[in-house]
């Protein structure tokens, strides 16, 4: 009797199970009703008297014994079974680098989110437009130099398909489908026939804002610029707005910020003059207006434009526009901690 004790606590010491289902096999073979540590009790009573005390103890053992480790293998066995449950089957064995988001979107949802604040919304249009949505609803003369096939790139031998040469023709779609008031941002992508360079493309991203209700005037635009400007650029920020010229806005202005590397005192980035340009705006032309179907007596409003790329490389003094689409990782990752 003492040798088949000594055999089954052998055994039990080399037990192993891989799941739940086989310790619990293992339960039944040695601790069940039948199992061999209930045998043994059922053979003690043949064990001759002088033997008992020995053969019990050693009985009473090995059960505590085959318990303690049938309760360690099912714990080890349910370890398993939660790692198991945690390990993706679909991952790569070798390590996967995480991408960054693009310097361009990075700024784009910077601008859409300053302007959000100020209510208005994201709208958007086709990059393949008609001359009506680009030029025409726009003010823009039939011999304006932008029609001319150096600036524009035309779909077709029929000069009324184009690809959009600014998101301009976004606000006259809304113009024309909403009635006022109208607060919207049009981001986008945009195309002119340019000679590729590191301060040029064929292709770039614009971001135009619209407001059209009553009683707008210039001191809106006004504060909305400098809302916008202190809000991407730091609270320092000042703006100036000089005079200049667009087709579709009457008053019409060219806005600079000071320059954040000099405090406005002059360096080589601002030319020596304190100041960065950033964007034109102005109040949309009444002829604008009256072409979308809005009542220019009624209604007025103000548009503002600015290059995304411009206002990236103000905040990231990126010198080659090229490396915006170049898709070089090395640029890409650069960005990793602007998230």
């Amino acid at each position: 009797m003492i040798e088949r004790i000594k055999e089954l606590r052998a055994e039990l010491e080399a037990l192993s199970a891989a799941s739940e289902q086989e310790v619990e096999a293992l339960r039944i073979k040695y601790l069940s009703k039948k199992g061999a540590v209930s045998a043994l009790m059922n053979d003690f009573r043949n064990v001759p008297a002088e033997q008992k005390r020995e053969v019990g103890q050693a009985i009473n053992e090995l059960k505590n014994f085959a318990t303690e480790r049938i309760n360690a293998l099912r714990e080890e066995a349910a370890s398993h079974s939660a790692g198991a449950s945690l390990l993706d089957l679909t991952r790569s064995a070798a390590p996967v680098r995480l991408g960054t988001r693009h310097p361009l979107s990075l700024v784009r949802e910077q601008i859409i989110d300053i302007f959000r604040r100020l209510g208005f919304t994201v709208a958007e249009g086709p990059e393949i437009e008609d001359d009506w949505h680009v030029f025409e609803s726009l003010n823009f003369a039939p011999d304006h130099p932008a029609r001319d096939m150096q600036d524009t790139f035309f779909i077709t031998r029929n000069p009324d398909v184009l690809l959009r040469t600014h998101t301009s023709s976004v606000q006259t779609r809304v113009m024309t489908s909403q009635k006022p008031p109208i607060r919207i941002i049009c981001p986008g992508r945009v195309y002119r026939n340019e000679a590729i360079s590191a301060r040029a493309h064929c292709f770039f991203h614009q971001v135009e804002a619209l407001y059209i209700d009553k009683n707008v005037t210039f001191a809106d635009l006004r504060q909305t610029l400098l809302y916008f400007a202190r809000e991407m650029f730091g609270p320092q920020t000042d703006i100036r707005l000089r005079p200049s010229y667009f087709p579709f806005t009457e008053p019409s202005a060219e806005m600079d910020i000071s320059c954040d590397l000099c405090g406005g005192k002059g360096c080589s980035f601002c030319k020596g003059t304190g100041w960065v340009e950033i964007l034109g705006c102005g109040m949309v032309d009444p002829a604008v207006l009256e072409a979308c179907g809005i009542d220019s007596k009624e209604y007025s409003g103000f548009a503002l434009g600015m290059g995304i790329e411009r206002i990236t490389n103000l905040k990231y003094r990126v010198k080659d526009l090229r490396l915006f689409s170049e898709n070089d990782i090395r640029f890409l990752e650069e960005f990793t901690a602007a998230h």
